[in-house]
């Protein structure tokens, strides 16, 4: 009988323990979505599912891209410190491939985000189009 209790008390005890670390683990943010230095978010762990706001800023991106490569296609558009245009709550700006105080001018800005059209903006380099920020 007291074999019985003392191994129900060892298995309530590893219970007690594996739950406790699988909540740590949860609460830790280990597997979950984080923004690099550029602004963009990516995979820290193994997160189960793809949130909300993760699938916007990719639909951001993509849209930026799009009007990144529609700019450069056009031999009318030169590609230096200029708005090419929004995606929903952004605005696509181009800015020097080594950023420098011309591109933090209130008058390089795109006007959307000058104005308060769009809270956000996303920085593309001049020279291939890759993400510098998003803010």
């Amino acid at each position: 009988m007291k074999k019985r209790k003392y191994w129900a008390l060892v298995l309530a005890i590893i219970i007690i323990v594996v739950g406790i670390l699988l909540l740590i683990r949860g609460l830790s943010g280990e597997d979950s979505w984080i923004k690099d230095s550029r602004g963009i978010y990516v995979k820290h762990g193994n997160p189960s599912s793809t949130p909300d706001y993760v699938l916007e800023q990719k639909e951001m991106i993509n849209c930026s891209n799009y009007l990144f490569g529609k700019a450069a296609m056009s031999s009318v558009v030169q590609l230096n410190s200029q708005c090419l245009g929004t995606c929903e709550d952004y605005a696509v700006d181009i800015v020097h491939v080594l950023r420098n105080e011309e591109d933090d001018l209130v008058e390089n800005q795109c006007e959307d985000y000058k104005n308060g059209n769009v809270s956000h903006f996303i920085e593309l380099n001049n020279e291939n189009g890759e993400i510098v920020r998003i803010v």
